[in-house]
């Protein structure tokens, strides 16, 4: 039998999607997730003590190539509403983030 090693994504998963999910939609999170603001996420790994400083750094650079990633791992497991109202935020900060806008979408502000 091989054991998988856990990953910082699973780990994600693990400690904070269910807390995620459970305190309803959070544009705020998913905004700066899109800026590529990690640091909450970034220090919890690190103070979990299951990760050398290495494997966060990691973990933080794969989120700065693809921010969404971080999104999925936190909605794991979430309802298919959820994910859909998630993917919505996403793309109208994808679409602000095109036309060069700073200002939330109107449709969450």
């Amino acid at each position: 039998m091989n054991a998988v090693p856990i990953t910082c994504g699973d780990y994600v998963t693990a400690t904070f999607s269910r807390d995620f999910v459970a305190e309803g939609f959070d544009y705020d999170a998913v905004e700066r997730i899109h800026h590529g603001l990690f640091d909450e996420w970034g220090h919890a790994l690190g103070q979990s003590g299951l990760f050398t400083n290495r494997t966060v750094a990691t973990a933080l650079h794969s989120w700065q190539n693809d921010p969404h990633s971080l999104l999925d791992a936190l909605l794991a497991g979430a309802d298919e509403m959820t994910l859909k109202r998630y993917d919505i935020a996403w793309e109208a900060l994808d679409r602000a983030a095109r036309s060069g806008s700073d200002a939330p979408a109107a449709e969450y502000a």
